[in-house]
Order: C-alpha cells, then structure tokens, then sequence
C-alpha cells in the first residue's frame, strides 16, 4: 500500500532504521523492527549509507520487512555519488521484490569528496531523483524538509522553495530532519502554508541516546539543542543512562504536543534501538500504538 493512501486516512507512527556496517549485522537489525512490531507502525522506513555504501544491507532489510504481511516499508534512496543507471537499477530491484514506498534523498558525499561537484551522469538534487521516478515508477514517494534549514541552503526561504519543488514534482509528502524545539517545526509550517505546500509534513523525532553522540549528529545536520536541554546534557555527560532518560522525557513532551496539535504523523528515528521509543509511545498512550 502506497503510504499516501495511510495518511488519507489516519494519522501515522512510524519507526526509522539504519543497515549495519556488515551482513552479519542484518538480523539484528530485523529483530528490533519485529519487537517495535507491538506498536503497530502504519510504516517503517531503513536508510541508505553515505554515497550508499550500505546500499545492498538497506536493500536486504527493506525486503526482507516487506514480506511480513503486517508491516508497510519505505526504502530510502540517495543519488549522490551514483550514476543514474545504478540509481535505476536499485528502483528496479526494489519495484520486483513489491516495495511502494521510496523516499527520495540527494544524501550526503563519501568522505574525503564532500567538496566533488556532482558528474553528469549523477541526479544532483533529490529533485532530479523524484522527477525520474514519476517518470518512470509507480512509487509512493517521499521528500525530506529542514525544520531550521538545509546546512547548504542559504536562506529559510531558499529552503522552503525546494521542498514546494519536490511536491511539484510529484512527492506525495515529507518527512523533517530531526528537531529538539517545536517552535521550529511550526515555524515550518507557516512557511510551508506560505509557500503553498499542501502535502502532509511528518516531523521526526529522535530520542537523545547520549550526550556526545547529539552533539555530533545536530552539528552535521545544522540542527539546535535548547539551552536548558542542552545544560542538562552537558550535566550528565557522562551518565548515558540518565542522558537516556532525559531523551525520554523530552521526546515524550515533544510528541504529546505534536500529536495534541495535529501533525499528520510522527516519524521515529530509533536508532536500531527499543527501548526509548517502547517508553515513549507506552505514555502517550496513542489509540492502536500504545503496545498493549
């Protein structure tokens, strides 16, 4: 089922995982998506690696969820760093194993060639990926949006006019990068309404695993930490068990006031992980997502 036709319907949750490093790692990886299966995920989406160097684990994983009855899959695809055939070819597997779903992403280049300008044979933009996919798939398909800003984009205005590109071009809806205040996220929205940007747009949420590990993933993605979070991290640097806690607690608080404001959906990044989140949607006590 295509995720679009879900989010005409009902609001959603929805889990995000990553593929490991290496092959022994995939089941482990299908193991945490089969115990957050309690939670009734309307979709589970499983990312691509930089310059999709773990494209074939993404692949694996995302088919091997498909073929449970009960759960609906997204794959991510990035283009950057991949000519266009290859890109193709991975569209094409993942139409013949019955994927639906694919959420289109530029990505982010290998290391070492993160200042390489995009080759002819490449989609430079997510733009130019979901435009060939409309042109030659049946996908559902997703877009990314910046909350605070693409780290590239030179204006919050700049930013918004790309994703009212990828809804033109056919992205049935969109998923942010991951926040820490609301504000931001409903500040989006007004820009988004401003724009004209009618799809839906899921916030992600990311609960806090430790503090080193946020510090690093908000510094790559331009994102902010609030001061008072940012002061209770720094407190407990060191202690990941209360950290995690403190990512509890305020992930809770972010999603209860998300949901009790409408969103169409909440996108969890897990991290390949359950506890977090169990506590989290164990509180909020969503109808059909509670794990009861």
């Amino acid at each position: 089922m295509k995720i679009k036709e879900i989010l005409n319907r009902q609001r959603t949750i929805s889990f995000e995982f990553f593929p490991p490093r290496e092959a022994d790692g995939v089941p482990a990886v299908v193991d945490v998506a089969d115990r957050l299966q309690r939670f009734a995920p309307d979709f589970v989406s499983v990312t691509y690696g930089a310059g999709g160097g773990t494209r074939a684990f993404t692949e694996d994983i995302t088919m091997r969820l498909k073929r449970r009855e009960d759960m609906e899959v997204m794959a991510h695809l990035t283009c950057v760093a991949q000519d266009r055939d290859e890109v193709h070819g991975v569209l094409e597997r993942l139409k013949a194993a019955g994927i639906e779903n694919v959420i289109a992403l530029r990505g982010d280049r290998p290391q070492g060639t993160e200042d390489d300008p995009p080759s002819e044979h490449e989609f430079a933009h997510a733009t130019e990926l979901i435009q060939h996919m409309r042109a030659n798939f049946d996908f559902g398909v997703a877009g990314a949006c910046y909350p605070e800003g693409h780290t590239e984009s030179t204006s919050l205005q700049s930013d918004i006019a790309y994703a009212r590109m990828k809804q033109d071009l056919g992205a049935d809806f969109l998923i942010t990068q991951l926040f820490y205040d609301n504000a931001h996220f409903y500040a989006l929205q007004e820009r988004a309404a401003a724009a004209g940007i009618t799809i839906p747009i899921i916030p992600g949420v990311l609960p806090i695993l430790s503090t080193p590990q946020i510090r690093r993933f908000t510094s790559l993605c331009g994102a902010s930490i609030p001061s008072q979070l940012d002061a209770r991290l720094d407190r407990f640097a060191e202690d990941n068990r209360a950290v995690r806690e403190i990512g509890i607690e305020h992930a809770t608080r972010q999603a209860e006031d998300l949901w009790s404001n409408g969103v169409p959906g909440i996108h969890f990044y897990v991290l390949n992980r359950t506890y977090s989140v169990s506590h989290i949607l164990s509180d909020l006590h969503i109808g059909g997502h509670g794990g009861d």
